[in-house]
């Protein structure tokens, strides 16, 4: 019992390290945009395009993913591919020729994809294992490590430092560090788990009859999309809104994300108690209030300052529901169609994440030009005001996963430790 208790903290400490390092790693791409056009040349109306395939990419590797976790482990998934993703990183601030930037945001893309759902995973059947919600506290290590990313951006901005210079040292310390702490995920001992409609003398699955089980994952696929499509919204938006709208200096508009983001930290570093103690329904529903507040402050602010405000209360409001609807997903597979449907159920979740950045940035863009950007904040506000009505998807298992009702018992832990 002591073993299996041991492993399964060792095996959420190294999910977090993994967390932490991609938060890392994503935000030291997407903080130096501008300067890798700036370095290969491209053109703004190239750009776009580049930008475009990255998630496009993603999502297939998402899905290639889904199969892949059917004969290999998610923790083997995640060891091997978090390496490609930082050597990808290190690539693209490190070439000079149009083709090669192209073939490192392509590698990174389909590498990225395949990382974010084995981590999901990985953190989905932790939680299962535990019997309490854990999974806001890995997504809270990537908001860190997304802070720490984009300070070191700032950093290699201001003293003028080269992407290859900027990006070398951080992929030299975060690869080995990701490797090393892979050696301690806690995975399922059996990668063909069972699942409603194998056929289990064969190995293989009956996926017509698994697809239409998976009919529940709508609701949380499309409250997926929607917090993407707000997130995208202040990270390519807000600075933007800030010096254009409400007429903030080139310092000011700085502010906006970096508060977001510290909300965003904050709130799922406490998430979890919320979720022991009121239940998942209620924490979404908190959330999805804040997040619409919050997005209503800044379509109506009079300046500046009250418009910062509202991004802040955003990233509170929003920090609870991406980890929850993993949370759900995995919980809803596993109690409908057995705990080998929870890997499927994730990486299929996880597409929406790449449709919701995919959308957000240009649905804003273009409703801003055509129409207001103060009206345009409107749209992502009602989309995740959507998100309360679907709420209750989160909840068939409230009572195991929030309010401390059900501790974890003794068989749980030795189930979790031996076969997540």
């Amino acid at each position: 019992m002591r073993d299996a208790r041991s492993r399964l903290r060792h095996g959420r400490l190294s999910l977090a390290v993994s967390f932490f390092v991609q938060g890392a790693v994503f935000a030291l791409l997407v903080t130096r945009i501008p300067a890798i056009q700036t370095r290969y040349g491209i053109s703004d109306g190239l750009l776009p395009v580049f930008l475009a395939a990255v998630p496009v990419l993603a999502g297939m590797g998402s899905m290639g993913t889904e199969r892949l976790v059917a004969r290999v482990r998610p923790g083997a998934v995640l060891r091997w591919v978090q390496p490609v993703v930082g050597l990808a990183l290190l690539a693209a601030g490190s070439g000079r020729e149009l083709w090669q930037v192209a073939l490192a945001l392509g590698v990174f893309g389909l590498s990225v994809g395949g990382l974010d759902a084995s981590m999901n995973m990985l953190g989905v059947s932790l939680q299962h294992a535990y019997g309490r919600s854990i999974m806001l506290g890995f997504h809270a290590a990537y908001s860190l490590g997304g802070i720490v990313g984009a300070t070191l951006a700032w950093v290699g901005a201001h003293e003028g430092l080269s992407l290859a210079v900027l990006y070398g040292p951080v992929v030299a310390v975060a690869v080995p560090t990701a490797l090393v702490a892979s050696r301690w995920y806690a995975d399922r001992d059996d990668p063909r788990a069972q699942i409603v409609g194998d056929d289990r003398l064969s190995g293989r699955t009956e996926v017509g009859a698994s697809d239409r089980g998976m009919r529940f994952l709508l609701p949380l696929c499309l409250v997926m999309a929607f917090a993407y499509i707000g997130d995208s919204t202040v990270s390519n938006w807000s600075a933007k809104y800030l010096q254009d709208v409400l007429h903030g200096s080139d310092q000011v508009s700085t502010v906006p994300y970096n508060a977001y983001m510290a909300t965003t930290l904050l709130g799922r570093a406490v998430g979890d108690l919320g979720v022991r103690r009121f239940g998942p329904v209620r924490v979404v529903r908190a959330g999805t209030v804040v997040a619409v507040c919050g997005f209503g402050m800044v379509a109506t602010a009079p300046g500046a300052w009250v418009g910062t405000a509202g991004f802040t209360l955003l990233g509170l409001g929003l920090s609870v529901i991406v980890p929850q609807t993993f949370a759900a997903a995995g919980r809803n597979a596993e109690e409908r169609l057995g705990a080998g449907a929870s890997d499927r159920a994730v990486a299929r979740l996880n597409i929406f994440n790449y449709v919701g950045f995919l959308v957000g940035s240009p649905l804003v863009g273009a409703l801003g030009e055509m129409w207001s950007y103060r009206w345009a904040m409107v749209v992502p506000m009602i989309l995740v005001l959507a998100t309360f009505r679907y709420a209750p998807s989160f909840g068939p298992s409230a009572a195991r996963y929030g309010g401390g009702h059900e501790r974890p018992s003794t068989a749980d832990v030795g189930r979790g430790g031996n076969g997540l």
